[in-house]
């Protein structure tokens, strides 16, 4: 039997999609699809919605603890993988070529695991099996020779290729409920927890490791640990799997998939932002690189310093994504959390000229600013995805924007270090230049957005 509250919802919102009552319809904010409201202050919420955000908020934490152990295992292994294949025989450009070749095949292979995710509509297929192929981080213990190795890593990337932008369509469609800038920074947080623990857990592995031997086996022994994790994120997946087996029901009140729209001029527009952005924004192994080769931080204090910028990240996160969300929801726009990107060139530019000094205050105060964009990276230019791209080629819009972002940070990471070799006023130019690009980029962004 429907109650009251529920009636009285329904036909609100099929009031205001017929456009019958300009009052209700300006108390309303609609997403991109044209489904959920953000802010309706004059229809309580029925029972079906509270339900749905219930739902919602435990998908995202379910997520949240995928990503934490997720990256206990491969961001654990990303920080022993050099010296494990230096032990196996690798030399020094083979170890180049591997992690290269590695990020490429992360990032490519998003294109069409996007593509495939939206036209099979299998979202929790490509999750399960790109979560799986993490299992290739623990068999690293077995690796006996460099060979076997590098094929363990870079079956790892691929895994995480293929889970991307399946597992941000879904993450996306829980987070409507909450709003999309939170629900990316609540599983941001506690990604970074996970990208703090790791490496701490392989540390400690291999200090233990040691007592029985130095050399390979002491590596293969400490890369077993990672069994553990690998178990406890399939549990996680498999569970949230069966918790919310159709999770674009949260998006759309009736379950029915919105129609085929194509990506709009916004989108686009969005895309060359994140490309212009993204290359110019400096990466913190050629900042540690500096730090290492001018003196200024020990090898000790790097990595410190690298923990310390992780959790400027998962701050920076919480505080950024719930602005994202007052934002649209003070101007009533889906649209409008895209001028918080802004913060992106504006803090971008000056980057370098901290980075580069000699000068410690100046590292310390880069090393937060670094921290600060990276954590409006991994929200709101993820979550801007979901109010930009209708559910159905949500998957492809992903996709397409995650392979702009890994060739940005191709292109920018080798145009930076030939640069610093040659001058560091240059490359200083250099971003500054392309953040100038991205202010206009985003102008002309903005410009749509608000005619759309």
């Amino acid at each position: 039997m429907i109650s009251p509250k529920e009636t009285m919802s329904s036909s609100v919102i099929e009031m205001a999609e017929k456009d019958q009552t300009p009052k209700l319809s300006r108390s309303l904010s609609w997403n991109t699809t044209g489904l959920s409201p953000i802010n309706n202050t004059n229809v309580p919420p029925s029972p079906k919605s509270l339900q749905a955000r219930k739902k919602a908020v435990q998908l995202i934490l379910l997520f949240g603890l995928v990503s934490l152990f997720g990256d206990i295992v491969y961001e654990g292994a990303r920080s022993v993988n050099g010296p494990y294949l230096k032990m196996l025989g690798a030399n020094a450009v083979v170890v180049g070529f591997i992690a290269g070749f590695g990020e490429f095949i992360g990032y490519a292979v998003r294109l069409l695991s996007g593509y495939f995710a939206d036209r099979t509509r299998g979202y929790w297929f490509f999750v399960i099996a790109g979560y799986g192929l993490l299992i290739s981080v623990p068999l690293l213990s077995l690796a006996g020779i460099w060979q076997v190795a590098a094929l363990f890593i870079i079956t790892e990337r691929l895994g995480k290729a293929l889970r991307a932008p399946a597992r941000d369509t879904i993450m996306s469609q829980a987070a409507k409920q909450v709003g999309t800038g939170f629900g990316f920074a609540l599983a941001e947080v506690m990604d970074q927890i996970g990208a703090l623990a790791g490496p701490l857990i392989i540390a400690g592995a291999l200090a233990l490791a040691s007592r029985a031997g130095a050399g390979v086996k002491q590596y293969q022994v400490s890369y077993a640990i990672f069994w553990v994790p690998f178990i406890l994120v399939m549990a996680c997946v498999v569970f949230a799997r069966f918790k919310v087996p159709a999770p674009e029901t949260l998006e759309s009140p009736d379950g029915q998939l919105m129609q085929d729209a194509p990506l709009s001029k916004v989108f686009w527009l969005y895309v060359i932002f994140t490309f212009v952005s993204t290359a110019g924004f400096v990466n913190f192994m050629l900042m540690g690189y500096h730090f290492k080769v001018r003196g200024i931080l020990s090898d000790a204090q790097i990595p410190l310093y690298y923990a310390v910028a992780m959790a400027v990240d998962g701050a920076a996160a919480l505080i950024i994504g719930k602005t994202y969300d007052r934002l649209k929801e003070i101007r009533r726009n889906e649209k409008a959390g895209l001028s918080a990107l802004i913060a992106i060139p504006v803090l971008t530019a000056p980057l370098p000229f901290l980075a580069f000094s000699r000068n410690l205050s100046a590292i310390i105060v880069s090393v937060v600013v670094w921290g600060i964009i990276m954590g409006i990276h991994e929200t709101i230019m993820r979550s801007a995805i979901a109010d930009l791209v209708a559910l159905r080629k949500r998957g492809t819009g992903y996709g397409i924007f995650n392979t702009a972002y890994g060739l940005a940070m191709l292109c920018g990471g080798v145009a930076m270090g030939f640069l610093y070799d040659r001058s560091i006023p240059a490359l200083c130019a250099a971003v500054f230049v392309c953040e100038a690009l991205a202010i206009i980029a985003f102008l002309f962004m903005q410009k749509e957005a608000c005619a759309a």
